[in-house]
């Protein structure tokens, strides 16, 4: 940190912040330096977030912390609520929260958040703040710069290994002992893809779509820094892809995964956008990753069509889904499901509501009377709905094979409707 001496007679303080924040740059500063120096000058606590609250640095005093708290200004993650004062300024006690936003060249890259008790902020404190802000932009851009080069060695070099290109055991080996990833301890392969934007959104720039990409990317690299420190990450423009170690108290990784997975989700709130996981079986060596990436990336594929958007999906859940992701010609599926369940396979609601009723046969073994209660139907009326479906289906009740096609052919419905 960067100590200046206070403003003295005759010194401006707006001057004497401008001094202190060009030796900030000169000298090799960081964004702490600066949040220091506009804190010092200010009065006031000082956070750098990126777009959405994720603190980066800061520098606050004890009131200042203790009035955050109170007023509920972080969610469980440690995302910082900046939607809350992204209009107008916030109340603070008797001062104020107010955010800056810290551009380059058009791009949002950050947020400056000024936190006091004390009182609100006076227009020269605000011009204070946004030159610290433009501060900020430069020290950003200048970190991006260094850190896109590594990060995209780092992302080409996992990307070969992920698809399963050919490399010489040395250069692998050589690589893995420069980045300071340990592929010899059982990991778990995690891909995230954020979702697409719905119909009913506005249609946005792919400016837009890279800023939130690059946003979800950075989200990931700081909460994995923070959760298993040392995992490889990258980000492949359209995917999230990082390994998470796993020991023998949680084989399949659950609670890793929902660690990270909470925590880069937060509360949903500074424009975050919803995201599908999907998770592999345990990898034990670098030669084992291309198996597990294509888990991964199936698991993201069928969890979105089973579950929804903003689900996790373990390969090892997926059962004959798996397997039915595995045939190419969505028309040859579809015929079967139709050749199977005939009427059923239609979009009507009484297809609809015979297919649930045949679910919960099969889910019962076709006991009747257990079929019935789940589906809070009398008896008598289970019984007549068995003998439409056997009447339209076959004798699904005393034939096996046609109960095992018929369940097969729900499944095919769940992926290729």
């Amino acid at each position: 940190m960067i100590v200046t001496d206070p403003p003295g007679p005759g010194r401006h303080p707006a001057r004497s912040l401008h001094e202190a924040l060009t030796r900030v740059v000169v000298d090799g500063g960081d964004l702490d330096s600066v949040a220091a120096e506009v804190g010092r000058v200010t009065g006031a606590g000082i956070l750098v977030t990126s777009t959405d609250g994720r603190v980066r640095a800061g520098a606050t005093g004890g009131s200042v912390e203790a009035a955050l708290a109170d007023g509920d200004w972080t969610d469980p993650s440690g995302r910082f609520r900046v939607e809350r004062a992204a209009s107008s300024p916030a109340p603070l006690g008797a001062g104020e929260v107010r955010l800056v936003r810290v551009v380059a060249e058009g791009t949002d890259l950050a947020r400056l958040v000024a936190c006091r008790t004390s009182a609100p902020f006076t227009e020269p404190e605000v011009a204070d703040l946004e030159l610290a802000a433009a501060i900020a932009a430069l020290l950003i851009t200048r970190e991006h710069a260094v850190t896109g080069v590594e990060n995209k060695y780092q992302a080409d070099f996992l990307r070969d290994l992920l698809l399963g290109r050919p490399a010489h055991e040395a250069y692998v080996e050589e690589h893995l002992a420069a980045y300071g990833w340990d592929l010899t301890r059982p990991a778990v392969v995690v891909c995230a893809e954020m979702e697409p934007t719905a119909p009913d959104e506005e249609p946005v720039s792919n400016q837009q779509h890279r800023q939130w990409q690059q946003r979800f990317a950075q989200a990931w690299r700081q909460v994995v820094r923070e959760v298993a420190a040392g995992s490889p990450l990258a980000d492949f423009s359209s995917e999230v892809v990082c390994l998470l170690s796993v020991d023998d108290s949680d084989p399949l990784g659950r609670q890793v995964v929902r660690r990270v997975v909470e925590a880069v989700a937060g509360d949903k709130g500074g424009g975050r956008r919803s995201f599908t996981v999907g998770v592999s079986r345990t990898s034990t060596s670098w030669a084992d990753l291309p198996g597990a990436y294509a888990q991964a990336r199936r698991s993201v594929e069928i969890g979105r069509r089973l579950r929804g958007p903003g689900s996790t999906t373990y390969f090892d859940e997926l059962g004959v889904h798996r397997l039915i992701a595995l045939v190419p010609d969505h028309a040859e599926l579809q015929a079967f499901a139709s050749d199977v369940l005939g009427p059923l396979a239609g979009t009507t609601t009484e297809a609809t509501d015979l297919r649930e009723t045949l679910q919960v046969l099969l889910d019962t073994n076709f006991n009747v009377a257990e079929a019935a209660r789940l589906q809070f139907f009398h008896y008598n009326t289970m019984r007549y709905r068995v003998g439409k479906l056997e009447r339209l289906l076959g004798p699904l009740s005393s034939d096996p094979h046609l109960r095992l096609d018929a369940a097969v052919a729900l499944r095919v419905l769940d992926l290729v409707p």
